[in-house]
């Protein structure tokens, strides 16, 4: 039961409308077993702010039925007593974690026409390097030499053409294919994560997650604090096949999580094209299948640079917006990719107010950022 019936005590935080509306959806992010259906549904009933009061408030049979059962609404209310929500938001903000809401416009623009948009994006490192042509490497945790080799070799050769090398970090195929990307030092490295991104998971690849962030950017729809979980892994995937121009199946068993980031990858009509292997290796049954079933093979990078319409390395594509300046980049990175107001830049950047008040309204016109209220938002290069 919610609230006083419980013997609890709600933290007291900022008025609504003084914190920003990914301040509250960081909180709905943070309660057990809140994924992506659960989300959705709860932001189908009201705002993430009002649905978080509901929480505080008396009995709500329609939280209920989002919850599925009622321990589970218990315990979300048992959670939304104690958890200081001006804390939480303030830790993302600490760790360099920036946070878009749907619809907002620091949202990447390749998830926000999604079937399955994240209700909010977390990001650690430059979301902006999510454009032009993108290929997602994926594979078995337990793949051969010869699976990782190869999916090295096509990080590597993918990034230097310019194309984001997109995976999910974990062991096996998806660390070779963005180990290779970073040695290439071309296209940045795109990661989609199932976990907060102060919890590395697999731990033996915490340096990899270092240079991906420092050269790239890190991606997931996990709070700071949040497990890898085994629901989380399969929405990840979703996110990986989103984000994704075409598809490479380096090394998959029959099942498992590669063959699930095909079929989201269908879904979304994308290409996916399959590495063949050995034919008495285990670790290539998948990728004989999806060949089967009338996938291209991928002998190489050129093979994926054909399905991307690409006769070779292309130029990353410029930004169309004016520059900044001087003054508009120091507010620029004062900014950040979190909502602020023009008192955090002053503070920030060193700037007199009139200096960021001109600053805001000329990169607002040229489209750098969007202002809504006392609210000042980046805004990511136009598609």
């Amino acid at each position: 039961m919610p609230g006083d019936q419980m013997g609890l005590t709600a933290v007291p935080v900022e008025d609504a409308e003084e914190l920003p509306v990914e301040a509250w959806l960081v909180a709905l992010a943070s309660l057990p077993a809140v994924g992506p259906a659960r989300m959705r549904a709860l932001l189908a009933l009201d705002g993430p702010a009002e649905i978080w009061a509901r929480l505080l408030g008396p009995l709500s049979p329609e939280l209920v039925q989002v919850a599925g059962k009622r321990d589970r609404y218990e315990q979300w209310c048992r959670n939304a007593a104690v958890l200081d929500v001006v804390g939480l938001w303030s830790r993302h903000r600490e760790h360099g974690v920036g946070v878009a809401a749907l619809g907002a416009p620091g949202y990447l623009p390749a998830l926000s026409d999604d079937l399955d948009p994240p209700a909010v994006v977390f990001h650690k490192g430059d979301p902006e390097v999510v454009r032009g042509p993108r290929v997602a490497i994926v594979g078995t945790r337990r793949c051969t030499r010869y699976g990782s080799d190869i999916a090295f070799e096509l990080g590597h050769d993918l990034a230097s053409a310019g194309v984001g090398v997109v995976s999910g970090l974990a062991l096996g195929i998806d660390a070779a294919a963005h180990a290779g990307a970073l040695e290439a030092r071309g296209a940045p490295p795109i990661a989609v994560v199932g976990n907060g991104m102060d919890r590395v998971y697999p731990e033996r690849n915490r340096a990899l997650w270092r240079a991906v962030a420092d050269q790239g950017v890190l991606l997931g729809e996990a709070p700071l604090g949040a497990p890898p979980e085994r629901w989380r892994f399969p929405a990840r995937n979703r996110i990986i096949a989103a984000l994704a121009d075409v598809l490479v199946v380096v090394e998959s068993h029959a099942s498992g999580g590669a063959m699930h980031t095909v079929a989201e990858a269908a879904a979304r009509d994308r290409t996916v094209l399959a590495v063949p292997g050995p034919v008495r290796s285990s670790a290539s049954d998948g990728c004989f299948e999806l060949l089967a079933d009338g996938c291209a093979p991928c002998r190489g990078a050129d093979d994926v640079l054909l399905a991307l319409g690409m006769s070779g390395a292309e130029a990353k594509p410029l930004d169309p917006r004016p520059s900044p300046g001087i003054i508009g980049q120091q507010v620029l990175d004062a900014l950040g990719w979190q909502p602020a107001d023009a008192e955090q830049i002053r503070v920030r950047s060193g700037l007199d107010m009139s200096q960021v008040a001109g600053a805001v309204e000329e990169l607002r016109a040229a489209g750098w950022v969007a202002v809504s209220g006392r609210w000042i938002e980046r805004v990511g290069i136009p598609r």
